[in-house]
């Protein structure tokens, strides 16, 4: 890695994987949700990545006892570390070749709202079936497990192992701290992002409970951002996982001459403690502090932005509190609005990963999927898409927003 002291530094994303119900495709023409067992709509895996998945479980005795969550995460961060054409120290991650850059030290960085809750939900149950657990159940169930089985899995030596649980906004405090880590010179390469496996009888149930899932069928695309009443909150699974590395701005815009390289410019945070069961308020207090302390840190104007990828779960309240948090900020002037998650559903601690990945395709395609029903979702882009801002928000009153542009 070129030393960007001469010159300023670039937090450059050199590869990403992805794990949802779009498996490899970031679209789709039919409806990707399925029926659960319980008749919900959900947004699960395909048989190819349930495949996957599965052969990822065969390849090692001990992944036989991890949690799917764990799984998923480890099975996007093989693929980003594979698009990032690293040279990992174990041969288990990639399948690399001798001109590739050997990685020495790798950071993994990685949040779950849950974690491990097929494991614990079935932990649980045993407990109150025979009044006993393994001695197993602790160990893996704790959040902590999921960083460090993938950077077990990729072959870390010393690097950070870093698990964060913030509700749905994880994997962007996850992301955060390795643009920390990065900048402070503590790290050079960092495989961040966030992954989730909820499709849990309980889990559905406590949604259910809060009185926010959708109406509709699978067939019906269920999931429906800013297309107001009903609530059309439909949960999903999959991670997505970013390989990071600062370089010279020099370097990076060298670089890009030959391939699209993104650069992500800032995580932002925004807390607010109100008394509500969601720690929302009606304006978004939270999502405005976090737009513009990612603003801040990349030194833009709103004006720069061209399209912003809303948290927006399509629930009524929460997409309108993040529509006049954005008007806000950004006045009448504002971005293009996007949403994936009419795609996959909300994915909770793993929802702002794949809302970054899908940013990162429209900066890549300059354009992405029309979504068919009636919101106010932006449907064709009308000028160049440069730089995207992407946000997330979870139960507690916490949000962040990250900033991703082209090199």
């Amino acid at each position: 890695m070129t030393n960007p002291a001469a010159d300023e530094a670039f937090i450059i994303i050199r590869g990403r994987g992805r794990v949802s119900a779009l498996d490899a495709q970031p679209d789709a023409t039919t409806s990707p949700f399925s029926t659960h067992p319980n008749r919900l709509p959900v947004a699960a895996l395909p048989a190819a990545t349930e495949a996957a998945v599965e052969e990822l479980r065969r390849t090692h005795s001990a992944y036989r006892q991890l949690d799917r969550t764990v799984l998923l995460a480890m099975l996007a961060a093989r693929r980003a570390s594979v698009a990032a054409g690293w040279r990992l120290t174990s041969s288990s991650a990639s399948s690399p070749t001798p001109d590739q850059p050997l990685v020495p030290t790798l950071s993994v960085s990685i949040g779950s709202s849950r974690g491990a809750t097929h494991h614990l939900e079935h932990y649980h149950e045993e407990f109150l079936r025979a009044g006993t657990v393994p001695p197993a159940a602790s160990p893996l169930t704790t959040l902590g497990n999921v960083a460090s089985w993938v950077a077990f899995d990729a072959g870390s030596l010393g690097g950070a192992m870093l698990s964060h649980s913030s509700t749905c906004s994880s994997a962007f405090q996850a992301l955060g701290n390795a643009v920390a880590w990065l900048r402070a010179d503590m790290a050079t390469h960092f495989l961040a992002g966030g992954a989730e496996a909820p499709l849990t009888d309980f889990t559905l149930a406590q949604m259910q409970a809060i009185g926010i899932y959708s109406p509709l069928t699978a067939e019906e695309w269920p999931c429906r951002p800013g297309a107001g009443r009903p609530s059309t909150f439909v949960l999903g699974e999959g991670a997505a996982v970013f390989a990071l590395e600062k370089v010279a701005a020099s370097v990076a815009i060298a670089a890009a001459t030959r391939q699209p390289l993104f650069r992500l410019e800032s995580v932002g945070f925004g807390f607010e403690a109100i008394g509500s069961k969601t720690g929302l308020s009606a304006d978004g207090q939270h999502f405005q502090m976090a737009i513009r302390q990612a603003l801040q840190q990349a030194g833009k104007q709103p004006e720069e932005v061209d399209a912003l990828v809303l948290h927006s779960p399509g629930t009524p309240a929460g997409d309108a509190a993040e529509r006049r948090a954005i008007d806000a900020v950004f006045g009448a002037a504002a971005p293009f609005l996007l949403s994936n998650k009419w795609l996959i559903g909300h994915t909770l601690g793993a929802s702002a990963a794949l809302s970054l990945d899908f940013a990162l395709h429209v900066l890549e395609q300059q354009q992405w999927p029309a979504p068919p029903f009636a919101t106010y979702l932006a449907t064709t882009p009308e000028r160049p898409i440069r730089r995207i801002l992407v946000n997330a928000a979870g139960f507690g009153g916490n949000a962040a927003s990250a900033l991703v542009s082209l090199v």
